[in-house]
């Protein structure tokens, strides 16, 4: 055995460690997060979802804990939305919030293809949707595989339809078409890259033209797949094609999240990134009891193009409502808020990329992360020379370290590939903007930013174990 494999061997695989009732525990809570993916494949849904769980756990909306004037005390739960895209819970502790929070942060958006404004047209009688890809994906992924259609269409009344196609098992499915092998030859020599150009990742929805006499102009058969594509979205969802323009309307994998592996060890689904870094975060939260320091859960949108607009974490969401808490507790004035801000510590977590021995030589394996072998920290992220990256203090990571040891919570380092060749972002240096401490962790996965995603359930397991002990300890 050479340096390197030591040094892995170091950290044991957590499956090795179970006992029978931890075994019953891991499979629950992975079931449970496998039916958090399938119910929340969009940002809007995750959102949607997480007012639902915490609702039953006794959370609060903080607009009307506002509006009724009551003061929060020590215990009470609330939870804050902007624009149905991020979502804030609070878990109040006996302590002023002026000595800060501990904060678990996720983001819940994920790669995709996004519609655009005017997405509709048809060619030699097949109807398309254009689309513009979201954030950074392989585009010849993205085709010939069974893609759904979630979202809304904000329609000029001021109502809104949510729109969900593809995911019952008598709902048709939409897809992106791929040049046949037979005529692929020149396709097949082009760069990766250019295989399938982002223009041509347009989602057939139809074939078949409206019947002569279901048409007012009888004599006009120039888009008459088209006509009945929009007879059947006016008649089963009310939508007309003007709708287009205010509609969000993302295209999603189909496929419902499923174990993995003979031995069920895995999961494989759609938007794991980082969506199982923000499922077990909330589980954390809403496990915990009051503590000292007031819990907290953020989960925010747009991370994977920047974390930007008003529902990124470089919006003043997080801020304002912070402001909003101190306030409904009695406690706020701006030099409070900026000594709550800077006294916080928080675990900012996203995944990271799993080992693979099938593309070895882009990993460093001491310094990469397993599947099994529990939560993954990451000192610092970034791109090559560590641009962009938080850099956590060692004290910082030494505490941290100290709390998972106390817990027993499995864990392990890691960086996003080699030197020159990985990099990666995540929301913890914008967080780290108002002095906090923060550190990355996640979870392991392979075919990361892929249709379909994998990961290990002794990994989820570990994280929740994880998020709840720095809820607890840190």
């Amino acid at each position: 055995m050479n340096q390197e494999e030591e040094i892995i061997m170091e950290h044991k695989n957590a499956w090795r460690t179970y006992s029978d009732e931890q075994v019953k525990e891991l499979e629950a809570l992975c079931g449970r997060y496998k039916a958090f993916l399938d119910a929340g494949k969009t940002e809007r849904e995750c959102v949607k979802e997480t007012v639902r769980l915490a609702k039953a756990q006794g959370y609060k909306d903080l607009k009307e804990v506002i509006a009724s004037g009551k003061q929060l005390t020590a215990g009470d739960k609330v939870y804050a939305v902007c624009m149905e895209k991020a979502v804030a819970l609070f878990h109040i502790g006996t302590e002023m919030l002026r000595e800060g929070m501990r904060i678990l942060g996720a983001h819940i958006d994920s790669p995709r293809l996004d519609l655009k404004q005017n997405p509709l047209y048809e060619d030699t009688e097949m109807v398309y949707l254009d689309t513009h890809y979201y954030g950074g994906v392989k585009k010849y992924q993205w085709v010939t595989i069974p893609l759904a259609i979630h979202g809304v269409v904000a329609k000029k009344d001021g109502t809104v339809q949510e729109i969900c196609i593809g995911e019952k098992e008598d709902d048709p499915v939409v897809f992106v078409s791929d040049l046949l092998i037979h005529l692929a030859g020149e396709q097949l020599e082009k760069k990766a890259k250019v295989v399938i150009e982002g223009e041509n990742l347009d989602i057939l929805i139809g074939s078949r033209p409206v019947k002569p006499e279901e048409t007012e102009d009888k004599d006009k058969e120039k888009d008459a797949v088209k006509a009945n594509i929009l007879a059947i979205l006016k008649e089963q969802y009310d939508i007309e094609e003007d709708d287009f323009l205010s509609a969000e309307l993302e295209i999603v994998p189909a496929n419902k999240a499923r174990d993995c592996g003979l031995d069920r060890s895995m999961i494989m689904a759609y938007g794991q990134d980082d969506r199982v870094c923000a499922y077990t975060s909330l589980e954390a939260q809403l496990c915990v009891e009051t503590q000292p320091y007031t819990c907290c859960c953020l989960l925010v949108d747009k991370e994977e193009i920047g974390s930007v607009g008003a529902t990124g974490m470089q919006s003043r969401f997080f801020e304002n409502t912070v402001a909003e808490l101190m306030n409904c507790a009695g406690q706020y004035n701006e030099l409070d808020l900026r000594r709550c801000l800077s006294n916080c510590r928080m675990l900012s977590s996203d995944v990271s990329a799993a080992y693979d021995p099938l593309f070895a030589s882009f990993f460093e394996k001491k310094n990469s992360a397993y599947f099994g072998k529990g939560l993954v920290f990451n000192k610092y992220t970034g791109a090559r020379g560590k641009s962009g990256s938080n850099d956590a203090n060692a004290e910082y990571v030494a505490a941290v370290r100290a709390m998972l040891d106390k817990y027993e919570v499995a864990f392990q380092t890691a960086e996003l590939g080699k030197v020159d060749i990985g990099g990666g972002g995540t929301i913890a240096y914008i967080s780290a903007l108002y002095g906090m401490q923060v550190i990355d962790s996640g979870v392991a996965v392979l075919n990361m930013h892929a249709p379909m995603e994998v990961t290990s359930k002794a990994d989820v397991y570990e994280a929740y174990k994880g998020y709840l002990a720095f809820l607890k300890e840190a």
